[in-house]
């Protein structure tokens, strides 16, 4: 591939090497090989059951350690709320109240989700909002007709210029509307829900990853929210942000793998998807980091029983890594004997979900340490799994590498070549759902924070269809952040209640009782 003088220097000013966009380019033409799903996780198989008993264990644990831990909440935040609008945005796009009523335009279009919609209003966080809103403007609401009534409401939450919702980012929204009138954003219903579980008493650490464009929106909410929050929890908050980075930023090409050109003649660089938060993450530093999506969150009456399982989950993460570390400082010593050695295989099997290699037995004392020691010393994942409920996304797998080893890993379905009739049958027949519920070890048995770069499955990246100024081309994703940004840690995977996935992907989400006061 040749480059022009600018393009050079529009890749370098990316933070990105030739080397890099090159190998990106040769993904295009090569294409990604789809996972090898090789059975479904299920209860006993790759996914851990709870019941009061490990429940108690694992709480209490995680309680009598926390204090002694730095810890923190690490939020995907990045992206505007437009997503969540999308139906409303093409009913302003589409209806014409001079052509046709509404109800004519809404049975005739199936709009299912503009009646839900409708049914709702008064019930949004937002409805007064937008109502005092309208009643600040010269329009006559109330004596308009319902259709005409539709488009003012719409598009005074939406438009730039009233509310302007559709530009703004998700997390800044109105969520919930609690008595005394009081709104809250999931930005603060996730220093609520970490004052539960990830503090020490005193304070909370929360990192956001953000557009850059929305800083100083999300520093004034801070601001505007701080004191009364901390008076509500008795707990102080240390909230940091960073951006999704250039440098992280893929090429697009056309449909022939070419590089796609701007009608300027530039390069076109795209967002990579969230896999690009890992360069984000790795700069973290603590001992235990929690990762929530920033529109998973639920209304205070609640969040005790989501807290219950965050707390789960970081109790299971503390007493596997505990003994983790004790037998890689037992490997350190290279006087470990053989018994010992076949009690870390087993550890490494039963709680870590590694399967050992079959010619293991075979090996040599010293190799056999070498073997488990690189086996054991690697990030550790805890990820809760909610029973299927027929949400799209990713899901628990066992997964078979080109190397014929078998590893638990998260798979998209569009990771599954479902033309294929068995890898088809494995996905249909999976019974847990991924919703981004995990609790990561990040540190080394030295107390050493882990590159997180040295863990990844880069084959494991996403090729989409686009569109810019009405151009097909092809965009590259990097492998997700926990999907195959993830792929060689050691992962536990662990079975929580629904209550605690109650994501926020349209407007009309906020209907549902997690959502709701009442």
């Amino acid at each position: 591939m040749t480059f022009t003088e600018e393009d050079l220097k529009q890749i370098e000013a990316k933070g990105l090497t030739v080397a890099q966009v090159s190998s990106q380019i040769e993904l295009f033409k090569t294409g990604i090989p789809f996972a090898n799903v090789y059975e479904a996780a299920t209860i006993d198989n790759g996914i851990i059951g709870l019941n009061n008993d490990n429940i108690k264990k694992a709480i209490t644990h995680f309680d009598g350690k926390r204090n002694d831990l730095s810890l923190l909440k690490f939020v995907p935040a990045s992206g505007a709320a437009t997503r969540m609008f999308k139906f409303l945005f093409q009913f302003l796009e589409e209806y014409d109240p001079k052509k046709e009523s509404l109800n004519s335009f809404i049975n005739k279009n199936k709009l299912k989700d503009f009646s839900l919609f409708r049914v709702g209003l008064e019930q949004f966080p937002f409805h007064k909002l937008v109502m005092d809103k309208i009643n600040e403007s010269d329009v006559d609401y109330e004596n308009l007709a319902s259709g005409e009534k539709a488009i003012v409401y719409v598009s005074t939450m939406l438009n730039e210029g009233h509310l302007n919702f559709g530009d703004s980012p998700k997390g800044l929204l109105p969520f919930h509307e609690y008595k005394n009138d009081h709104i809250s954003t999931a930005f603060e219903e996730h220093l609520y829900e970490a004052a539960l579980y990830a503090s020490d008493n005193k304070e909370a650490k929360l990192h956001f990853t953000i557009s850059a464009k929305y800083k100083d929106k999300f520093k004034e909410e801070f601001r505007r929210i701080e004191e009364f929050v901390e008076q509500k929890t008795g707990i102080s908050f240390d909230i940091s942000f960073s951006y999704q980075q250039g440098s992280t930023d893929t090429i697009a090409v056309t449909l022939d793998n070419d590089p796609f050109r701007e009608n300027d003649g530039t390069l076109l660089f795209r967002p990579s998807g969230h896999g690009a938060l890992l360069k984000n993450l790795n700069a973290l530093d603590a001992d235990i980091i929690f990762i929530k999506n920033i529109d998973n969150v639920v209304v205070k009456k609640y969040k005790d029983e989501v807290a219950k399982y965050k707390k789960v989950l970081a109790g299971i993460l503390l007493q596997v890594q505990e003994k983790a570390f004790e037998f890689l400082n037992e490997l350190d010593s290279d006087a470990v004997s053989e018994d010992r050695l076949v009690e870390i295989a087993e550890f490494l099997t039963r709680k870590l979900n590694v399967r050992i290699s079959h010619e293991f037995e075979k090996y040599s004392d010293k190799y056999k340490i070498e073997y488990l020691r690189e086996k054991l010393n690697r990030p550790i994942r805890v990820c809760g799994m909610v029973k299927n409920e027929g949400e799209p996304g990713g899901g628990p797998f066992w997964v078979k590498d080109q190397n014929s080893q078998v590893s638990l890993q998260i798979v998209e379905s569009a990771q599954i070549n479902q033309n294929d009739k068995s890898q088809k049958s494995i996905l249909m027949n999976a019974t847990h759902f991924n919703p981004v519920d995990l609790v990561c070890g990040v540190r080394n048995y030295k107390g050493e924070t882990f590159n997180l770069e040295d863990f990844v499955d880069h084959k494991a990246a996403f090729i989409t269809a686009k569109t810019k100024a009405g151009k097909d081309l092809k965009a590259l994703e990097l492998p997700g952040l926990w999907n195959g940004s993830m792929a060689f840690w050691n992962t536990i995977f662990v079975e929580v209640p629904i209550i605690t996935f109650n994501p926020v992907k349209t407007v009309n989400d906020l209907l549902k009782d997690s959502h709701q006061i009442k």
